[in-house]
């Protein structure tokens, strides 16, 4: 990959966080997540549930804020497919975090219950 790719890519994850509220929502609770993955010494079948269900979420986070992003740029005035795109891409997050919300509790509540035990 060309170096200015990469740069572009960055640029496009700094936008993301600093112009996208539930990026920031999703950057904290990443931060959450792998702090108490840490703590709680998750083994790696758990990281790499933590780590798949995390990265969908940005995923589709990034995704959603592209189409709106490009949606709005083809036109400002309001348009039934427009708005049905966006709401699809924005359900698509909605899925993603949800999903990573259930995989958090499997994995880290069972460690974290006897964390808070002990």
């Amino acid at each position: 990959m060309r170096l200015s790719s990469f740069l572009d890519a960055l640029r496009g994850l700094v936008f993301l966080l600093r112009t996208e509220r539930n990026a920031r929502v999703h950057a904290l609770a990443t931060i959450v997540v792998v702090a108490l993955g840490l703590v709680l010494g998750v083994d790696a079948n758990a990281w790499c549930w933590l780590v798949l269900s995390t990265a969908l979420v940005w995923i589709t986070e990034a995704l959603n804020t592209a189409i709106e992003r490009l949606a709005d740029r083809v036109t400002a005035e309001r348009n039934p497919l427009i708005r049905q795109a966006k709401d699809v891409a924005a359900g698509a997050v909605l899925l993603s975090a949800g999903s990573a919300v259930v995989i958090g509790v499997l994995v880290l509540g069972p460690p974290l219950r006897r964390w808070l035990r002990a």
